[in-house]
This record gives C-alpha cells, structure tokens and sequence, in this order.
C-alpha cells in the first residue's frame, strides 16, 4: 500500500481488493450500536477543504471518528488562507503541529500531489480539480460490487453526464478497468475531454453520444453524473431542458433501461440536480444505490484511513 492515496492509478490490484475487502469489515462496525472501534487511537487526522463538501467531509470526518482518531476540519473560509496565506504554508504549518494525515480537497487539479512533496504525513486526495476523486471511485466500485452480489468483472457500466468537468469519471475509468469492468460514457460532444478519443483507445473504453442507445443495449448500472454548472463557463449545452430531454434518466428511460436489464443498478456521486441528469422517479427508484454509495463511503473512508495509518492486523475490539 503506498504512503498516499492521491490517485487510482496509485493502486495496483491487490492493493485496491485489500481496501475494498476491509470496506466490508468496516461496514460490519457501522451495523454495530456501538460503532467506535479502538484503531486509530492517538493518531490525528485533518480534513483541509478549499471547496464546499457535504458527503466527503462528512464521511471522513465520522470515518476517523469511528476509528478512534482525533479530527480536525480546516475549511479555506476559516483558515488563514483566507488572508493570503498559500496552500504550501498552510499544509506546512498543519504538519509541523505533528497530524499523521491530511485530507484535501483541492479546486486546482495536481493539489494534493503537491501537499504530498512538501509534508511528511500521509495525504488523501479527496477531490482536486477536474482530475481524480479516488475514494468516491472506491465507493462507488464497493456499491456496485455488492449490487451484483460481489463483483463487476465483465459488468457493462454506462458513465452518463458532465464527463470534462468530473473528477469521479477519471478515477471511475481507473478502478473499474482494474476491477475487469466494461465502461462506456456517454456525452454530447461539448462535455466530452479534448483528447478522450486516444484516451479510450489507450485504456479501452467506449465512447457513445446517444444515451438511448447505450440504454437499449441493457447496461448493468448506469451512473448519471451531476452536471456541474458551476465550473461552465460557456454554453456546454443549450438550455437545461434540451439536456435533459437528451441525457438524463427521465422516468421513460429509466422503464426501458429496467426492461433491457432486470438487474440494473443506478448510481450518482452526488449531489444530484434532481430533474435535470436525473428524474426524481429515478433517483427514489427500487434500482438506485445512491444512499447505499453515502454508506458505502463511510466504510470506505474507514478502510483507507485504516490501511495508510497502520501496519498491523485489523483491531475491530469494541
């Protein structure tokens, strides 16, 4: 296991089965009345966050709490990059407090690997930029590999939405071509990477621009990602209206992807833009895994916690 989890590209495949396989464990103790679970006692851990964050903060916050470790969070509003402070003094000045690992979450893409070159504690990339959010990646691979009754090899995952601005979709690609997945994504041709054509060629993805034909051909799980309107600066699409006739999971196309595949599972990393990527009939549907992902991200977190900050068997006494 290397000393950060920056990227999945990071991991090689029985470093990213060992996470996944403690996640389950993890989950055992988030069953429990009483969660709390003696493992990082005496470690402490800090959530630096320079965007707004409900769902990842959260969950790395009761993550580290569930694992006995002290938790501090640091939003960029409260600290003194707000002054002029730059990103490499504040990581410094964390660290020479003596905290055994920073969680970042970053606007600029490349952040975290930064932090990592100029502290001596164990970095978690939790979003930076456009680039990678590998534990959502682990999250959302945990979810579907426990919808499909315990793995995605050879599963056929359909990636719709905002694919230049997401950062879910880039470490998604990773983890599911490691874990033996079959992806496609799916965008008009304005929210698609420049460059993404060599790209699948390289790492074997498909590319597709027509979301009813993806779906007529029975995906095993369709993951809507949010459209991110706050990182457009352009017009990527029309209107709202036009994108969603187009690319979001209404109510008819969630009943024909239903009936293409029996066993579909959906899936979206959060937060959702209900009614736009995707309709409230599909969000609330028997299909989705959307609050299973929520928990799914707590055991996660706990199990990527666990792993950096220790060398030893796993101590699950209460």
């Amino acid at each position: 296991m290397p000393k950060h989890l920056l990227s999945i590209a990071d991991l090689d495949l029985p470093a990213l089965r060992a996470l996944l396989d403690t996640a389950s464990q993890m989950q055992d103790v988030q069953r429990r009345e009483v969660k709390k679970v003696p493992t990082l006692r005496g470690r402490t851990i800090v959530n630096l966050f320079f965007e707004d964050s409900t769902r990842t903060r959260s969950s790395f916050e009761i993550a580290g709490k569930w694992l006995s470790a002290d938790v501090i969070n640091v939003s960029a509003k409260g600290s003194s990059t707000s002054k002029g402070e730059s990103l490499r003094d504040t990581a410094q000045t964390i660290a020479a407090m003596g905290v055994d690992a920073i969680v970042i979450r970053h606007s600029a893409s490349g952040a975290a690997h930064q932090v990592a070159g100029w502290v001596d504690a164990h970095i978690v990339n939790a979003g930076d930029g456009t680039h990678e959010h590998p534990t959502q990646a682990l999250l959302d691979a945990y979810t579907m590999e426990h919808a499909f009754g315990g793995s995605v090899e050879g599963r056929h995952v359909a990636i719709v939405g905002d694919l230049t601005h997401s950062r879910v979709v880039r470490s998604n690609l990773l983890a599911l071509a490691k874990l033996g997945a079959r992806v496609t994504l799916v965008a008009p041709h304005t929210l698609m990477p420049s460059g993404i054509g060599e790209w699948a060629q390289t790492d074997g993805f498909a590319l597709a621009t027509d979301l009813d034909e993806v779906i007529a051909s029975g995906p095993d799980a369709l993951m809507m990602l949010r459209v991110q309107r706050e990182r457009m600066s352009g017009g990527f699409f029309p209107t709202p209206r036009e994108y969603t006739v187009h690319y979001g999971l209404t109510r008819d196309r969630l009943a024909t992807a239903a009936a293409a595949n029996a066993d579909l599972v959906i899936c979206h990393p959060g937060p959702m833009n209900r009614g736009l990527e995707i309709a409230p009939e599909a969000a609330d549907a028997a299909q989705s895994r959307v609050l299973d992902q929520v928990a799914a991200g707590v055991a996660v977190r706990m199990s990527v916690l666990y792993h950096l900050l220790t060398t030893g068997g796993l101590e699950m006494t209460a």
